[in-house]
């Protein structure tokens, strides 16, 4: 209903086969999944909609615990918020993702690219907000783009886990810094299905953080 108020247009499923049939079948700017659904929960709908789409993910659950909040982003979610909430709350906080989602469909355009990062195995073209690893596309998520862009902006400087939660997720997210490791993760694995030498440039300082390592990734 708040949604509605703001103008945006809504579906709704019953039950979590539902809701991954409707994401499956169309393309939508933005999902609100409940963790607790009938049949399959917000996580098994998440982690099976990561393995075909990077549709930006809001994770709705009355658990407040860490390590659902964990599971939550491992699965794929961009955003978290706990219940009890307020309607309002969930209105800027969709408002705030698709804001950085919007730029990441991609743009048609014959202008000359301004925002174009190259490295060995990685190219980052920010105009597009496209990723590609030996001219093969890298399907990411807002928040893995992101925290890609911002690692690469910065080549070799080691940022700890605190800065790229402030910087990346910045008012938008309040959690652990275990969110930053599942993202890595996910980063990872997806630069390694194409090239493994990719991943391997995001390096992990042991008691720090991260850093995207070019110094060493010819």
């Amino acid at each position: 209903m708040y949604l509605e108020k703001e103008n945006y247009t809504v579906e709704d499923a019953e039950n979590g086969e539902d809701a991954l049939e409707k994401a499956m079948n169309k393309d939508y700017d933005l999902i609100i999944l409940d963790l607790m659904m009938p049949g399959m929960d917000g996580i098994e709908v998440c982690e099976e909609l990561r393995r075909h789409k990077a549709t930006p993910v809001i994770m709705l659950t009355a658990k407040g615990e860490e390590a659902n909040r964990v599971q939550g982003f491992e699965s794929g979610a961009d955003d978290y918020i706990v219940k009890p909430f307020s309607p309002r709350e969930v209105v800027l906080r969709v408002k705030a993702l698709l804001r950085r989602a919007s730029t990441t469909k991609f743009l048609q355009t014959d202008t000359k690219t301004k925002e174009l990062y190259e490295f060995p195995f990685v190219t980052i073209d920010d105009d597009a907000h496209r990723v590609t690893v030996k001219d093969t596309h890298i399907s990411l998520t807002p928040k893995e783009y992101e925290l890609l862009l911002y690692l690469a902006q910065a080549p070799d400087k080691v940022f700890a886990r605190e800065q790229l939660l402030k910087d990346v997720w910045n008012y938008e997210f309040f959690g652990d810094l275990r969110t930053v490791d599942t993202h890595v993760k996910r980063l990872r694995e997806k630069l390694s299905a194409v090239e493994p030498k990719a991943a391997d440039m995001i390096r992990t300082v042991w008691g720090v953080g991260y850093k995207f390592e070019v110094s060493q990734g010819t």
